[in-house]
């Protein structure tokens, strides 16, 4: 097995040299040779992003576009830098593999230094691409699906030679630099052998490809130096509970994320383990439908010790929830772990994916996040895609650039809310008769029913006390 894996290695590194297409077809990707330009497989020439230079902090009055106005990475907030507090993330499938695709209509973009393939060459220029762009956004983060930083081969073994290719050029290129993944997973939802799911599968040769897959994908985010890893269960879930069996697909499912810990502790890797909630698209009902969903079915399989949560804003909506509200969720019970920043569309009933540009919204989230201390080793991945319309280069830049200071901006109100105190306040008055004797008995748990009813009797109808509503909502306001 080793021998064999060794001619694929040299095959794919023989042609790298030679020019030539390493074409495998994956899926529903098409890998076509370029008449046009031969092939185009040779090493691109010069920078990927000329005309656009590294991009700066100029303030809240600049009006150039590819220019912070709020992101200022050594600013101290409440004693710690901004970078520190928000660890940015770069999505590489988004803004390297996003061609503008829709169910309703055919890909609207390609990057001057595509190819039309989806050889191991092409492969190798978007990750040298991925690294220009992340340096001169000014960011020290990137995620990754395996699948969408190497083609997948004919087989799992070439399928591993070409991710082993691929994270080897990414070692390279972190080289000399503070980069690093901030979190790889594997791809286990686009390949017609997971269309039943993968963890979920009623076809066991399906669920130890799945573990396979797992087991090289954290093998190459430790690698890398990936401070997480991450569990999107694309097709964890069911159309129709006719033709399922929901309690083996759960007992499956937990099976596989427990053994997917047993191997994060031998390979060494110190990194989190993490589970991204999803309530549905592609499936009916997937089965971590959201931050609460998820948290019970972790520890009703024991396996809250070993996992905390990605949450991503667009999927809250999608639950019915505000990411505010997930994020909540996740903290008070110490799970929250990192954040997909994005949002969606409320009169668009999908995951529309799209970069968070609403100020309120940030400045919830960052609540969230200072209250928790941070998400260190998590961060904001940003799990955001152009619009269909938005074909340029720069329009890669603006979108991050705006997502970025929209946090800055959250950061930036979240921490001045809580330094005044005000709201904080509010919330202490509306449950502060929890500080009287009674109330400390009751959160102590040292009474019960018989008590309380007396209690009751004895003291009759309670007042009514006004929620503040208004007022909160009116201080919250004041600061964005």
């Amino acid at each position: 097995m080793k021998t064999i894996s060794s001619i694929i290695y040299a095959v794919v590194l023989l042609s790298l040299l030679l020019g030539y297409s390493t074409c495998q077809k994956v899926a529903d990707i098409t890998c076509a040779w370029d008449a046009n330009s031969g092939g185009n497989n040779q090493e691109w020439e010069g920078e990927f992003f000329p005309n656009i230079s590294y991009i700066k902090y100029e303030g809240p009055s600049s009006h150039n576009p590819l220019a912070y106005k709020y992101y200022n990475a050594e600013e101290l907030i409440l004693g710690k830098k901004m970078k520190d507090w928000l660890r940015f993330s770069v999505a590489f499938w988004h803004t390297f593999r996003g061609d503008g695709g829709d169910p309703f209509g055919s890909p609207t973009k390609s990057w001057p230094w595509e190819d039309g393939t989806n050889s191991l060459a092409m492969a190798a220029k978007r990750m040298r691409a991925n690294f220009e762009f992340i340096k001169k956004l000014g960011v020290e983060r990137w995620c990754f699906h395996d699948r969408d930083i190497a083609p997948e081969g004919s087989t799992l073994e070439e399928s591993n030679a070409n991710l082993d290719y691929i994270a080897s050029l990414a070692k390279d290129l972190q080289e000399g630099t503070n980069i690093r993944p901030l979190w790889g997973t594997a791809q286990l939802f686009k390949h017609p052998r997971f269309m039943h799911g993968a963890a979920t599968s009623p076809d066991v040769r399906v669920y130890a490809y799945a573990a396979a897959q797992v087991k090289k994908a954290m093998e190459v985010t430790h690698k890398l130096g990936g401070e997480n890893y991450v569990f999107w269960g694309g097709r964890e879930g069911y159309q129709t509970l006719l033709n399922t069996d929901l309690k083996k697909e759960l007992d499956h499912m937990a099976t596989f994320l427990s053994s997917a810990a047993a191997w994060k502790k031998k390979l060494g890797f110190q990194g989190n383990l993490l589970l991204e909630p999803k309530p549905q698209e592609p499936t009916k009902h997937q089965y971590d439908w959201d931050a609460a969903t998820t948290m019970g079915f972790l520890r009703n399989y024991g396996l809250s010790e070993e996992y905390k949560l990605n949450l991503e804003c667009n999927h809250a909506t999608l639950s019915g929830h505000s990411c505010h509200h997930e994020l909540e969720t996740a903290r008070i019970y110490g799970m929250l772990g990192s954040v997909d920043a994005n949002t969606g569309d409320a009169q668009t009933g999908w995951d529309t994916d799209q970069f968070l540009t609403d100020v309120s919204e940030a400045t919830l989230v960052m609540l969230s996040v200072i209250k928790n201390g941070g998400l260190a080793p998590g961060g904001f991945n940003f799990d955001a895609k152009l619009r269909r319309e938005s074909v340029d280069v720069e329009d890669l830049f603006i979108a991050h650039i705006g997502g970025m200071d929209t946090i800055a901006r959250g950061l930036r109100n979240a921490a001045a809310l809580l330094q005044e105190g005000r709201l904080t306040k509010l919330i202490d008055d509306r449950y502060s008769s929890f500080n009287s004797p009674l109330g400390k008995l009751i959160e102590e748990g040292s009474v019960g029913f018989e008590e309380l009813e007396k209690h009751a009797l004895q003291a009759g109808e309670p007042p009514l006390v006004s929620g503040k509503q208004e007022l909160a909502e009116m201080i919250f306001y004041s600061y964005i």
